[in-house]
């Protein structure tokens, strides 16, 4: 079969391979759709999750398909069952340094005997907004880490995929009033499709003004902060934090999802001036029901921008690496999975 893996910095190849091979606590996944992932961009440059590998890489971790078989110790799914898989369960690593990835038609879930590698999806669900759920995951972890209450005022910086995923889940979390700042004008077009009350574009508009015009403000020994309650940091961009500590009010909480390779410098007389909080946030909690449920009562069809066949992944990457041309790329690794 075919499969994406990762050769050298800046090179992927879609290689033959074998099959994978049944293991008794395993299950195997024909996967219907897979979407690319920033972390995909990241280990590609990279040439590995740090750097270049021994070996070629398998990568896709986003991913949804069906039940293809099950070892003779798995008795929590079926053969034919419609899936989603947790690729960071049980230390299985799927597309993020293992053997398996799941840019190809067949994928290896090994340790799936555990209760939290493989979530059943409902059967009006489709493949590729299932595909959504590991990153929706995310942004669902960043959110909640902020502790939102309902009728707050939030800040989603970044409009990339996981920026997007935040922007759902506050709705989902019952906030209303949601700024989105990016660069890309049709990814903030996205964010409002989604939910996103007001947008602005640092390269076009004045952002901390218009937050302050949308949000309201607060005064800080009779200087007016921004009235933003939430702040969600999806954009890697450090001077972003930078901003935030100096512009929020009393109280403001900040949640930091987007990956910052570089140290940040904190001002944490502001931090303390102002008694914030800052919490990081990686990855997803183990139980996936509550995305799942996200995903089947919100449309979050928006975001997926791009469809490509396996064969096509080059064609898929050189989007997905343009921050202007679309949102989520997704890759329909085996079309007979989809059932849509």
């Amino acid at each position: 079969m075919k499969q994406v893996n990762i050769h050298a910095p800046g090179r992927v190849e879609l290689d033959e391979v074998p099959e994978p091979t049944l293991g008794p606590k395993d299950a195997i996944v024909r996967v219907a759709a897979c979407g690319i992932c920033g972390s995909d961009l990241g280990y590609i440059s990279l040439g590995g999750v740090a750097g270049p590998t021994k070996e070629p890489m398998p990568i896709g971790h986003e991913f949804s398909g069906i039940v293809e078989a099950v070892g003779e110790e798995v008795t929590n799914i079926k053969v034919g069952a419609r899936v989603v898989v947790n690729p960071m369960s049980n230390q299985n690593q799927i597309g993020n340094g293992s053997g398996e990835g799941a840019f190809a038609p067949l994928v290896l879930v090994p340790n799936a005997a555990g209760g939290d590698a493989v979530f059943e999806i409902p059967d009006d669900l489709s493949m590729e907004l299932a595909a959504l759920t590991e990153p929706l995951s995310v942004g669902l972890q960043g959110v909640d880490r902020a502790s939102p209450v309902a009728g707050e005022k939030a800040v989603v910086f970044g409009a990339g995929p996981i920026g997007l995923c935040a922007v759902a889940s506050l709705r989902a979390r019952g906030i209303e009033d949601i700024i989105s700042v990016d660069l890309s004008s049709h990814r903030l077009e996205i964010a409002t499709e989604l939910g996103a009350r007001a947008t602005f574009n640092p390269s076009k508009d004045d952002v901390w003004k218009g937050i302050c015009e949308a949000h309201g403000t607060s005064p800080l020994f009779g200087a007016p902060m921004a009235g933003s309650d939430i702040y969600i940091e999806a954009s890697g961009a450090g001077v972003v934090i930078e901003e935030v500590l100096a512009n929020a009010k009393t109280g403001a909480r900040l949640s930091v999802v987007g990956l910052h390779r570089a140290p940040v410098p904190v001002n944490f007389l502001l931090v303390m001036m102002k008694s914030m909080s800052i919490v990081g946030s990686m990855a997803y909690p183990d139980d996936w029901t509550e995305a799942i449920a996200i995903l089947t009562r919100s449309d979050l069809s928006p975001m997926i921008t791009h469809h490509f066949s396996l064969e096509n992944f080059h064609d898929a990457l050189a989007v997905a690496q343009s921050t202007d041309e679309g949102a989520k790329v997704m890759i329909i690794a085996d079309a007979s999975a989809t059932g849509d």
